[in-house]
């Protein structure tokens, strides 16, 4: 351990259903021309309402752009090379992960002002300064760093409670992961201040999700966005957020990810993952077998009666993974990067039988429930 000179830049958000009455306070003194990119889906769902608000600035909309449909650095390439681009003062990212992880990579690179404006609850890219990268292909490529995360970020709670709930639902999966994956990794270790800050700040990626998870998903399927949606939204896109930025800032996942992560990250090698499935409905899957794997045999009920109540998978066919893809998906884990700072060896015969003790468990369930 040593003395280091290091700096950290923290989120900036507001949080409501009436924030984008900010956008001049917080926008303006960035300049006055905005180019707004974005998820088809999302430009649907928020654009007007950024417009009516914007009317109110000294800001002008030069235009609108469909990021794609992946985060790649063909993408991010191809939205460089726009007039309107190059013309802007500042861009506002809008949608989910994928949509603000590329106007990230794009804005952030190139020391553009850049604003995010997430339109679901599903991860924590509005408030984190990492981008997940893919190839051409749909696999993953690499976690991509940046020295700060956006300028500021817009959590609009009326658009995102009226988003599907199906990204709520994966959020919590993804959520609850990290503060898993953080303490594992960081296990019977001297810490750094920065690293032990986002260690401590990870355990309400769980807390919340515990005790307002259900309720939370209820209401939001009802298209509320009651005090348990507020508090389950805070925990997915900033909590996560904070937390990341603390474990990544010596630039590695070392920290910041773990063995459901590298479960999640093994299966993209089958199309139907990226396809017909979420990114935290895998990585909550992920989590009962980290768990199981790491003897945490009481987290492990809890999460697994957290995924059972709200229909997140516990088995390989509810993330339609067959037996010989599992198989092939053991003998790749132990090797990624996500596990490689575990405190121990992940091996074939851990995954085994943290697999068996899953099926044994599901099996009592559905004796219980004939």
């Amino acid at each position: 351990m040593k003395l280091e000179n290091y700096e950290v830049h923290l989120p900036n958000y507001s949080i409501g259903d009436k924030i984008y009455d900010k956008i001049g306070p917080v926008c303006e003194s960035y300049g006055k021309k905005v180019l707004v990119i974005g998820g088809k889906k999302a430009l649907n769902a928020a654009l007007e309402k950024i417009k009516r608000y914007v009317e109110q600035t000294n800001l002008e909309i030069i235009g609108t752009e469909i990021y794609g449909e992946n985060c790649t650095y063909g993408t991010v390439e191809r939205l460089r090379a726009l007039p309107q681009y190059q013309e802007a003062d500042m861009v506002f990212g809008v949608g989910g992960g994928k949509a603000l992880d590329t106007v990230k990579c794009l804005c952030i690179t190139d020391d553009k002002p850049v604003f995010a404006f997430p339109t679901i609850a599903s991860n924590c890219s509005a408030c984190t300064s990492v981008s997940i990268m893919y190839n051409e292909d749909g696999t993953f490529l690499k976690p991509h760093f940046f020295i700060r995360p956006v300028m500021h970020s817009f959590i609009d709670t009326e658009i995102i409670a009226k988003a599907p709930s199906q990204y709520m639902w994966a959020g919590i999966g993804d959520t609850y992961a990290k503060y898993y994956e953080a303490t594992i990794s960081s296990r019977d270790e001297r810490l750094e201040h920065f690293t032990a800050l986002g260690v401590a700040v990870s355990r309400m990626c769980r807390d919340p999700l515990i005790e307002y998870g259900r309720k939370a998903l209820e209401d939001h399927r009802k298209g509320l966005c009651t005090y348990d949606v507020e508090q389950v939204v805070l925990a997915i896109v900033v909590t996560t957020g904070i937390a990341s930025i603390f474990l990544t800032k010596d630039y590695t996942p070392d920290y910041n990810s773990g063995l459901a992560h590298a479960v999640f990250y093994a299966m993209t090698s089958y199309p139907v993952i990226e396809e017909r499935h979420l990114h935290g409905e895998v990585v909550g899957f992920g989590v009962l077998l980290a768990l199981l794997a790491d003897g945490q045999y009481d987290e492990f009920e809890q999460i697994y009666r957290l995924n059972r109540d709200i229909q997140l998978p516990t088995s390989l066919k509810e993330i339609e993974i067959t037996q010989q893809e599992w198989e092939e998906c053991m003998e790749r884990i132990p090797n990624m990067s996500d596990v490689a700072h575990y405190p121990y060896k992940v091996t074939r015969e851990m995954l085994e039988d943290a697999m068996n003790r899953l099926k044994e468990r599901v099996r009592k369930d559905a004796g219980r429930e004939e």
